[in-house]
């Protein structure tokens, strides 16, 4: 790829630590040190580097707690990407911000569009929209990709937790009236680098915004069942699901009932392909479960 990698913001996340793993020598992280919120810091820490593109997969991503951190989520997820894109600007250097579903309320029957007006419902998703603005405004450069229901084999997430649920619980009960394709982080991960690599190669890639999960559709209770029924294969740890409604299970944020994204223009615009969610989250399963005969004793937990 040449003298200039790919800079990394957020790498010990889930998606970044997939990122600097499948890019090997052409990305370079900057370290958990950075304030993203804090134009010096950044400064700072971009000063020693030499990159050929950015991508940000930081964010504040505490979706309940944002609704009383509301100023440390507007500074992560708007303020930090508005810094990042004056520097992408400077440098003439292309920005690859990471969005959400969460900027949309969901009460629209169709997948959504790129197009698609924007509503969030909560402070995580207007913080989210913020930071999209912020990159459209200040970035010359740039690609938008909106993304939902990610998981990995790291960190918190929702194949993590159902996993960790079953081995001390025989029964979960599991929001079913909220719907979203469920994403594996690694193949967000390799799309996020072919867009990159690509902007760095041919300048005059459009900028946009573009979406990208994988293919097909679930509900919560629905995608924990695969997930379950995918550890119970390898002799890992299941549950028993039990859906309920979301008025069963209230947050201090509420939820897009429909998460879905639409990604036609994705891999038309980039060629990209995507795999069928179930068979992505069963990688991430069998990545995660140890196999054990011995079941956890009864007790219920649950979860959206």
């Amino acid at each position: 790829m040449g003298a200039a990698p790919i800079l990394i913001i957020g790498e010990t996340g889930q998606l970044g630590r997939e990122l600097v793993r499948l890019g090997g020598d052409d990305v370079r992280g900057c370290g958990p040190i950075l304030d993203l919120a804090n134009a010096d810091s950044v400064s700072r820490v971009l000063a020693r580097h030499s990159f050929g593109a950015i991508i940000n997969a930081a964010a504040y991503t505490a979706v309940d707690r944002a609704e009383g951190e509301p100023i440390d989520a507007w500074a992560a997820n708007a303020l930090g990407p508005a810094i990042l894109a004056s520097h992408a600007a400077k440098r003439d250097v292309p920005l690859l911000h990471v969005s959400t579903d969460y900027v949309f309320s969901g009460d629209q029957g169709d997948c959504y569009r790129e197009t698609d007006p924007v509503r969030p419902l909560g402070v995580y998703g207007a913080s989210k929209e913020g930071g999209e603005q912020a990159v459209r405004a200040g970035a010359p450069r740039h690609a938008i990709v909106r993304t939902a229901w990610l998981a990995s084999a790291h960190g918190n997430n929702f194949v993590t937790t159902m996993l960790r649920l079953a081995e001390t619980r025989d029964t979960v009960r599991v929001v079913g009236d909220q719907h979203g394709s469920p994403t594996s982080a690694t193949d967000l991960a390799n799309a996020l680098l072919a867009m990159a690599r690509r902007m760095m190669a041919e300048p005059e890639t459009p900028s946009g915004t573009w979406h990208f999960v994988n293919s097909g559709e679930a509900s919560w209770d629905a995608y924990a069942r695969h997930i379950f029924a995918e550890s119970r294969l390898r002799g890992g740890p299941f549950a028993d699901v039990v859906s309920i409604p979301t008025s069963e299970y209230p947050t201090p944020a509420r939820r897009p009932a429909n998460s879905r994204l639409a990604t036609a223009l994705t891999m038309e615009t980039w060629g990209l392909q995507t795999r069928p969610w179930q068979v992505a989250i069963a990688e991430i399963v069998a990545t995660l479960v140890t196999p054990s005969p011995v079941q956890s004793a009864p007790n219920r937990e649950t979860i959206s």
